[in-house]
């Protein structure tokens, strides 16, 4: 199915299960993005994506059109890792994980390189400096994008921009 997203919106709120499978398809790598880049394992990143595309099913009516869709399902996302983070453990796993997938890479193609430097650099953050980051300088969103998107004050995200590049 297409049209823009306003029309797709629309039509997923009346029920129309292809609207929203286009909807789906649009969106499903910014946030397989940045969730992995937020998680740093890319199984948990496709189950938490997975976990935010039901979500937005269930409360497409909730959407505000304040803000763009991609911006909402990332914050929709970013929740659903938040609640993954905090559970016991999660950290620790995410942590090895990230560690093990930088350490066991030989391939030596740059734009591989690069990811997996942004990986390692990530890995150094705490989740809501690594949030932004990742959507700012990985998914190439505004610092404007990234606010929508996680909910946070525009200042906020500028003084997570800010630390997250002096830790690094």
């Amino acid at each position: 199915m297409n049209g823009d997203d306003e029309t797709l919106i629309k039509e997923a709120r009346r029920g129309s299960s292809l609207a929203f499978e286009s909807l789906v398809r649009r969106y499903q790598g910014l946030v397989r993005g940045f969730l992995k880049r937020t998680c740093g394992d890319p199984a948990l990143a496709d189950d938490l994506a997975q976990e935010t595309f039901v979500l937005a099913w269930r409360k497409i009516g909730s959407f505000d059109r304040r803000g763009a869709f991609g911006s909402w399902l990332c914050r929709i996302g970013y929740r659903r890792f938040l609640q993954h983070y905090r559970s016991a453990g999660a950290s620790a796993r995410r942590d090895t994980a990230m560690y093990e997938q930088s350490e066991q890479t030989g391939d030596a193609r740059p734009a591989l390189d690069a990811r997996l430097d942004l990986d390692k650099v990530l890995a150094q953050l705490n989740p809501e400096q690594r949030a932004v980051m990742a959507l700012c300088y990985g998914e190439g969103m505004s610092h404007q994008e990234a606010s929508d998107a996680l909910g946070l004050p525009l200042g906020t995200v500028k003084s997570h921009i800010q630390r997250g590049r002096a830790k690094v």
